[in-house]
């Protein structure tokens, strides 16, 4: 099982945007946005939140992540 690095603070960053509305703007629920932002490191993640995720960010689903281990 690979390791991936989720890039969800870094792009909040870039927009200006709190947790909070990236929550907003992408539909995801806040504690999961929250989760993914403060523990960026993760073995499972949820697909269809991350797609939401590139919408509301405007990047491909792949911009969202890197694999640090496989």
């Amino acid at each position: 099982m690979g390791l991936v690095r989720l890039r969800i603070k870094e792009f909040a960053d870039k927009e200006g945007w709190t947790i909070k509305e990236v929550s907003e703007r992408s539909g995801v629920p806040y504690g999961t946005v929250k989760t993914y932002a403060r523990w960026p490191e993760r073995s499972t993640v949820d697909l269809t939140a991350l797609k939401k995720l590139a919408q509301a960010f405007d990047v491909l689903l792949e911009d969202l992540f890197e694999v640090v281990e496989q």
